[in-house]
């Protein structure tokens, strides 16, 4: 349990990053697919070249292959030709040369590639017409020169995306062991709260939070368990809490955490397991609570209720804890420095993560402005945004002309196939 929990002191930003990240006491594991079904998957283990790469010294371009003389050059006789996925077989000599095109394997005893463009034909042999401007050893992609045998081509963690798949599948490898995804329990809370496509009361809103967060976790490749909406009543949300854990790596609510009268979700967490803290300095994205639940100790994080600030608080806490979910280290948001376009104002002593839309100039500066009004309902906000502008709990404003922190809100590229929930692995 950390001081946040204890005294119901707000967490800096960094501190509970730090906090969520020691909930996890296991990861999601691993397993093997045909490398057709791998894209947008993540590595499990790294991966060695079984040989090297090129295999064989080859032709880069088409052309003449030959042994490039110490003294003046001369004319060759033509001894034959080889083709891409051939090997030349016969004897080359001293004053001969090959046909070659590109990929074909250089022949034995010949050590250089000769344009089309830099030689002419004539009765059988071969006449340079720039013969100044030929290397020896040129226009040759010697054996292993990309690659040595056994060295190590993706690590552990590398992203398989298009290229990534594309040199898996030139050295051979047609399946490959890649981290499961993990398995998120998502539910929202409270009887105000209303399923789009139903009747709307008088004082009810549209359930935004569980399609947004449900967005952003299978952007970040995870399995969705979506729950559905609970009501504001204490032994509902306990039963679903304590079946989600049984069933899940993560469960993610949002609303039903601050100290209100009828937030009965922290409630909950303090009966079914522990609660790590429930306060961090940010805005939006508080309240927060997070911790832990049931026997399998199942990482727990309750988000706000307000749209924004759950998808702000997802960017900061949610996306890491995944990470750490599956193996991998748990990065804070990157950062890019940015010319400030219009003043900001902030807190001391919180973090203060405003929506933004940023630019590149001419001469490759990033210069960034706020969308306009900051309520942390306004999804209209977070359509129009880019990124976050970051002012730091040292800082309480930013003038127009000032470098300032931004954190991109490019996701990772999603796999081809949304990922529906992995049946095989509930209870």
């Amino acid at each position: 349990m950390t001081r946040g929990a204890e005294q119901g002191i707000a967490l800096s930003v960094d501190e509970a990053r730090t906090a969520l990240a020691r909930l996890v006491s296991r990861d999601v594991g691993s397993e093997t697919l045909d490398l057709a079904d791998a894209h947008g998957r993540t590595l499990a283990t790294a991966v060695e070249a079984p040989f090297d790469v090129p295999r064989y010294a080859n032709a880069a371009l088409d052309g003449i292959a030959l042994a490039w003389p110490e003294g003046a050059p001369r004319r060759w006789s033509i001894a034959g030709s080889v083709f891409a996925g051939d090997a030349f077989t016969g004897e080359i000599g001293a004053d001969a040369c090959v046909r070659i095109t590109t990929g074909a394997p250089l022949p034995t005893g010949t050590d250089t590639v000769i344009a089309r463009e830099q030689f002419e034909e004539r009765d059988g042999y071969v006449l340079l017409t720039a013969p100044a401007q030929v290397t020896k050893g040129q226009n040759v992609r010697q054996a292993g020169e990309e690659l040595a045998a056994g060295a190590v081509v993706l690590g552990a963690g590398a992203y398989l995306d298009a290229a990534a798949l594309g040199l898996l599948a030139s050295l051979g490898f047609a399946r490959v062991s890649v981290i499961k995804r993990p398995v998120v329990a998502l539910f929202s809370t409270g009887n105000e709260v209303i399923a789009p496509g139903e009747a709307l009361p008088s004082a009810g809103v549209f359930d935004a939070n569980r399609f947004a967060l449900m967005g952003l976790l299978r952007e970040h490749d995870a399995c969705v368990l979506d729950l559905g909406i609970l009501p504001d009543e204490s032994s509902a949300i306990e039963a679903a809490l304590a079946g989600a854990a049984a069933r899940s790596d993560l469960v993610l609510t949002s609303a039903g955490v601050s100290a209100g009268e009828r937030d009965f979700t922290r409630a909950a967490l303090d009966a079914l397991g522990q609660l790590a803290f429930w306060r961090v300095a940010l805005r939006p994205g508080r309240p927060l609570a997070a911790g832990l639940l049931g026997e399998r100790r199942t990482p727990f994080v309750g988000l706000p209720g307000n749209p924004v600030a759950a998808m702000v608080a997802f960017h900061q806490f949610v996306a890491p804890l995944l990470a750490r979910l599956q193996g991998l280290p748990s990065a804070a948001p990157v950062r890019l420095a940015a010319v400030l376009e219009t003043p900001i104002q902030g807190r001391r002593q919180r973090t203060d993560l405003l929506r933004g839309v940023y630019r590149c100039d001419a001469q490759g500066r990033l210069h960034v402005r706020i969308t306009g009004a900051q309520g942390s309902g306004m999804l209209t906000s977070m359509v129009a945004a880019n990124c976050l502008i970051e002012l730091g709990d040292n800082q309480g404003a930013a003038a127009a002309g000032e470098i300032v922190s931004i954190q991109p809100l490019a996701a990772p590229q999603p796999p081809a196939t949304p990922p529906s929930t992995d049946l095989s692995r509930w209870p």
